[in-house]
């Protein structure tokens, strides 16, 4: 690179010529320039990397050559310099757009450290802005899950069927993007502008889910005191999406099959149906062809889900995806977390890249987090990876023994040693599920096939620990900017 050029603005020959043996001796070109309007000229012909601006000359002052300079170069570095230490001149120069300012005498390092820190700053703005460009000019599912061949498969896709009316099926492991896909489709669409709702029928008790997307009317039942309009009314002209509609149960099954038909819903209590515009999206970690195969889920709404279906792969399966999303949830968590993380070392990296991701991206979304937080250095270490990664596969996972095992009391009958047996298997099982998921109840709920009410009860039957991963919601978990969806 060659050496950055300062244009050293002074009236004062005696200050120009200083100020250059200065500069140069410390690597930079400098030219001079006796007054604004020479400046002005000079840097119309050719702009330098920076201006080291007088405040006080003759004809057209410093602030006056700064107002010219920020019409035609906004991001052009200024430092502005003077002898008078006059305050409210250097507020107005900072207003102005000025980078730093200097009352004369100067000492010599602290002019030489300015200029330097005024260029690497423009430096660093103008690398931000052409990685914003870059971000900008990709598809938001390549910013949020990554670069990768299997990625540019699923945007494909997308693209494909976004302004189709299809009906669109999301098929992946839990933390692959499937809501993250499903915003995606909806904005890519004619109903972008829109709502997307999204419902997560595993969260939703039972015995609420059909109020929850119907609606009802007031006296409709105990409790109904005025008229609430369901998800479906709401995403009127827009999408709704189903997560995890393998959860919902038999009953509601049949009820969304004849929603989906005949593009109507009558809300509980009311005497007539109304008319609805839904795109349907759903999305399920489990394989449905299974689920029909086995009885446990309605062939004919299946086959109206699957107009279009989208898999997307886990993580695994596109390890080039580690790097860019470690580092994006990096950045992100030094910004909220107040961490000053500078980055990962190589070392760090190929841990990362190394590690099989069961939970997929919401897992390095978490672990990068977690290491932020307890990283003493400001570059992360593969010992700060192995000593998480270790943790985590310490853990029990969902077709894991467990050993915690504890014995029916001395004497009981075998009826009672049967029903112990069969709490504790229940209490294991949960315990597993909430590890599994960072103790997130609504996707516990999904893992064992339950509503969230009851294992909510459950977990406080057996005094079971919740961490800080429960959300309650029971609108399901929001995966945000998180790089993943459900």
């Amino acid at each position: 690179m060659a050496d950055p050029r300062v244009l050293v603005v002074d009236d004062t020959a005696a200050n120009r010529r200083l100020v250059a043996a200065l500069l140069s001796s410390e690597g930079f070109t400098v030219e001079g320039a006796e007054g604004g309007v020479q400046a002005l000229e000079m840097v119309e012909k050719s702009p330098p990397d920076l201006i080291l601006l007088d405040l006080q000359m003759p004809g057209m002052n410093g602030l006056t050559v700064l107002r010219e300079l920020r019409k035609q170069w906004p991001d052009l570095p200024v430092v502005m310099q003077t002898a008078h230490g006059d305050i409210p001149s250097a507020v107005e120069a900072i207003k102005l757009g000025a980078d730093d300012f200097l009352t004369r005498p100067t000492a010599n390092d602290k002019l030489v450290l300015t200029v330097r820190h005024a260029l690497e700053r423009h430096q660093l703005r103008n690398e931000v802005h052409v990685l914003r460009k870059r971000l900008a000019a990709e598809h938001p599912l390549v910013q949020k899950m990554g670069p990768s061949p299997k990625v540019a498969e699923v945007v494909r896709q997308v693209a494909e069927v976004a302004e189709s009316p299809l009906t669109v099926l999301i098929q992946g492991e839990t933390g692959t993007g499937k809501e993250l896909v499903a915003r995606a489709i909806h904005a890519g669409s004619q109903r972008s502008a829109r709502p997307f709702i999204a419902v997560d029928c595993g969260a939703i008790p039972e015995t609420l889910l059909e109020s929850e997307l119907f609606g009802h009317e007031r006296g409709a039942f105990s409790g109904a005191d005025r008229r609430r309009a369901g998800l479906l009314e709401l995403a009127e002209g827009g999408s709704l999406f189903l997560d995890e509609i393998g959860n919902l149960p038999a009953a509601m099954q049949a009820k969304m099959l004849r929603v989906m038909q005949e593009r109507e819903v009558r809300p509980l209590g009311a005497a007539r149906a109304i008319r609805i515009d839904v795109r349907f999206i759903a999305a399920t970690h489990a394989r449905l062809a299974a689920e029909v195969a086995a009885g446990k889920f309605r062939e004919d709404l299946f086959f109206r889900l699957a107009e279009y279906t989208i898999v997307l792969p886990p993580l695994r399966t596109r390890l080039g995806d580690v790097r860019p999303l470690a580092m994006r949830f990096l950045d992100e968590a030094a910004s909220e977390l107040r961490r000053p993380v500078a980055g990962l070392s190589d070392e760090a990296l190929a841990r990362l890249t190394a590690h099989a991701w069961p939970g997929n991206v919401r897992e390095l979304r978490n672990v990068v987090r977690q290491v932020s937080l307890q990283s003493e250095a400001h570059t992360i270490t593969h010992t700060d990876i192995d000593r998480l990664l270790t943790r985590a596969q310490s853990r029990p996972g969902p077709g894991e023994q467990v050993t915690e095992i504890t014995s029916a009391p001395e004497g009981a009958s075998l009826k009672e040693i049967a029903d112990h047996a069969a709490s504790e298997a229940e209490r294991q099982a949960i315990v597993r599920a909430m590890r599994a998921t960072g103790g997130n109840k609504s996707q516990a709920a999904r893992r064992l096939k339950v509503d969230y009410k009851t294992l909510h009860l459950k977990i406080r039957r057996y005094g079971l620990a919740v961490g800080k991963g429960d959300q309650d919601a029971a609108g399901g978990d929001a995966d945000g900017d998180e790089g993943a969806g459900s």
